[in-house]
């Protein structure tokens, strides 16, 4: 082919530049030959001082330490000791009737030896035994709710419309559970001082635990309101009037303790009057204190301002007034055997009704007047003091209960009661158509 034949090569192709892209404005502009920034040092990671075995092992040695403490705590607490049921609001009892019925019958009874009265709080009736309170029916004596702890009762009360029970840990009674008798529902809890043997009374504002060295007095939340006598972990040294003193009988009323006191140094017994909530809870706030005429004395009764005082080797029930000074001396017709120690909690087996008090010496019942507490009538051969049942006063005696005219102590009528041979003291109480009498450790209801 010719040189004119050859095709004619291609046009080269128009080559239209590129477009620059737009400057943003605001923005910085950035060179493309600027170095980028160096790498991040590298940093050598800290070895975890828990890596190694033997630390793995210490580890799981703490845990495990840990868990068995916790454990520990757990099955030996107050609360993992405690078995506690709760119940709603008994039904109201029925009422009691016009007069005592003229026979009366076991419907009931119960172990409560913690309980030295029978113990009865609105519709319920209270017993004590071993570790365990319980709220029963008075009708039935069924257990409605309870309270029980891995710890001995020392003692039980009803106060204020709830119970208080005493327990008894280390070596003394130092452990107070308040309960509402109505649900079993805690009120209130303390620790105390009590000695073994107490047995609480109360003036209806607080509550005294007795002891042969030490008195301590609560008010309704369980808040300590007095110590009276030898305090453990005394903090102020010469707060408490005497020391070295040991304590007999004790009663209380009206915002007031008595307490008869044996002191080195007095050629007598002692009786002394305290208020039971004092101006400084660290010091005992004495109404008066003065030696008797005589030793064995035994403080019987209080009320208002009056404290009755029995002198056995004299044969004399005197008053005493607010203040100390001697108000009467009456001649006292008691067998000395009646007289011849304390009782052992330190507190008289008294009643009182809306007309008199009762103390039950051991053999007589004396009615005294809750005027001027002057003695007004005696009933021999007597197994204790007496309470209001059906609008009346029975008193126990051996085979049965004497119906009184509260006047003159005259007998209306008897009724027998089977005891099933036990010869002992009886205590009364009533909880609507139910009397209950406390014969030793066990309480019996009869309706």
């Amino acid at each position: 082919m010719s040189e004119d034949e050859k095709a004619p090569e291609s046009a080269p192709e128009e080559v239209t530049p590129a477009a620059e892209p737009a400057p943003e404005y605001g923005s910085e502009d950035v060179l493309d030959d600027v170095a980028p920034p160096p790498p991040a040092p590298r940093v050598k990671a800290r070895r975890s001082p828990w890596n190694r075995g033997r630390d793995r092992v210490i580890a799981a040695l703490i845990a495990v330490v840990v868990l068995a403490v916790a454990l520990v705590i757990g099955t030996t607490s107050d609360s993992a000791a405690t078995d506690h049921t709760q119940a709603g609001p008994p039904p109201a009892l029925p009422a009691a009737p016009d007069k005592v019925p003229g026979s009366l019958a076991e419907i009931w009874s119960a172990a409560s030896g913690s309980t030295p009265i029978p113990v009865v709080a609105g519709d319920s009736v209270a017993t004590a035994d071993g570790g365990e309170v319980a709220a029963r029916d008075p009708l039935t004596g069924q257990i409605r709710w309870h309270y029980t702890r891995d710890l001995p009762l020392c003692t039980l009360d009803s106060v204020w419309g709830r119970l208080n029970a005493v327990y008894h840990k280390s070596r003394n009674c130092s452990e107070v559970t308040q309960l509402d008798p109505a649900t079993g529902r805690i009120t209130a809890q303390r620790n105390g001082n009590a000695e073994l043997g107490t047995q609480l009374i109360d003036d209806g504002s607080h509550v005294t635990a007795t002891g042969k060295q030490l008195l301590t007095t609560w008010r309704d939340d369980l808040v300590q309101s007095a110590e009276y006598g030898q305090v453990p972990a005394l903090v102020n040294a010469g707060k408490q009037p005497r020391t070295g003193c040991t304590y007999g009988t004790v009663a209380a009323a009206s915002g007031k303790v008595g307490v008869i006191e044996r002191c080195p140094g007095d050629p007598a017994d002692r009786l002394t009057v305290y208020k039971a909530a004092p101006e400084k809870d660290d010091e005992p706030q004495v109404s008066f204190s003065s030696v008797l005429a005589g030793k064995r004395a035994r403080v019987i009764a209080m009320s208002g301002d009056l404290t009755a005082v029995v002198l056995p080797d004299q044969k004399l029930l005197v008053t005493f007034n607010g203040d100390g000074t001697q108000r009467a001396a009456y001649p006292l017709d008691v067998p000395p055997g009646d007289l011849a120690a304390d009782p052992p909690t330190g507190v008289e087996a008294t009643t009182q009704t809306a007309a008199n008090m009762y103390w039950f010496s051991g053999s007589k019942v004396v009615a005294l007047s809750r005027d001027d507490l002057s003695p007004r009538w005696t009933l021999s051969s007597a197994l204790g003091p007496g309470a209001t049942f059906a609008q009346q006063l029975v008193v126990p005696i051996k085979g049965g209960l004497a119906v009184l005219n509260e006047n003159d102590g005259s007998t209306i009528r008897t009724v027998g009661v089977e005891r099933r041979g036990y010869p002992g003291p009886v205590r009364l109480a009533a909880a609507g158509p139910v009397l209950l009498e406390q014969r030793g450790p066990t309480l019996t209801a009869l309706k």
